[in-house]
């Protein structure tokens, strides 16, 4: 399972931190570490793994599970600390600002967790995947009567004209299409999945058109979120790896983080 970063590339478009108003929660080792009415939304987009996530006020945190890290550098702006539960220790898993930067000073002394490493994040009584969902992030899905039909090596691997639209914030158009308008023949089903906050699970296909093979191009979301019901069961290929065509005209391949390597889904 890949946990997907489908916001990479996003603009911020609202203010970098701001109060949540969602009751957000933290498992780990079976307990709730972090409990809180009133954590701060930290929106953050880019490489090294920054990505939207949530800091806890120090009441709203169990602080004795709470261990200071002894690599911790007197200089550093950061303080980072170990995290021990039911006697599972997990070192660097939490950290906070002594001193933040001046777009970040509300985040000052408020605690935030290592997302991946830990069991589950709720935001009221849902469970939320791979990050923090951006409140100022829309997605739209519109049915439409446009004609797409997507070729590689000018093999027609899928022709509709009932393809849905989805338009996602700072991201590329992505074209989910009926299986029947689609020549299931030259997928190939596989292992690989990946999560999105903001759609669910996905599954794969690979594409295989005996002269040529990409991995893992083509998904579906069998069971999306409730949020995004329009996309179930619909397929959907990376533009950046296939000829678009709508409406008799080629799309030009956008170039995102899926142009050299389509392992994280969207």
């Amino acid at each position: 399972m890949v946990k997907h970063n489908s916001s990479f590339g996003k603009q911020t478009l609202g203010p970098i931190v701001e109060p949540s108003p969602r009751w957000i929660r933290v498992k780990f080792a079976g307990l709730f570490i972090a409990n809180s009415r009133h954590a701060l939304l930290h929106r953050q987009y880019g490489g090294g793994g920054k990505l939207p996530t949530y800091y806890f006020p120090r009441q709203d945190v169990t602080h004795a599970l709470l261990k200071p890290a002894v690599e911790n550098s007197p200089t550093s702006d950061i303080k980072y600390f170990d995290l021990a539960v039911n006697g599972t220790t997990l070192k660097n898993a939490a950290w906070q600002y002594t001193e933040p930067p001046p777009e970040l000073i509300d985040l000052k002394n408020h605690y935030c967790f290592d997302w991946d490493r830990m069991d589950a994040w709720y935001e009221e009584e849902e469970q939320i995947f791979v990050h923090a969902r951006d409140p100022y992030s829309r997605i739209d899905v519109l049915r439409s009567s446009r004609h797409v039909c997507i070729k590689l090596n000018d093999k027609t691997i899928a022709d509709t004209h009932h393809p849905h639209l989805l338009f996602e914030t700072g991201l590329p158009t992505r074209f989910y299409l009926p299986k029947d308008d689609v020549n299931m023949e030259l997928l190939v089903p596989t292992d690989f999945s990946s999560q999105c906050p903001y759609k669910g699970t996905a599954r794969y296909w690979s594409i295989d058109t005996g002269d040529q093979q990409l991995a893992n191009c083509v998904w579906c979301y069998p069971e999306p979120i409730p949020e995004c019901p329009k996309i179930k069961d619909l397929l959907c290929f990376f533009n950046e790896h296939v000829d678009i065509y709508i409406d008799g005209e080629l799309e030009e391949r956008p170039q995102t983080q899926w142009s050299i390597s389509n392992q994280s889904g969207c």
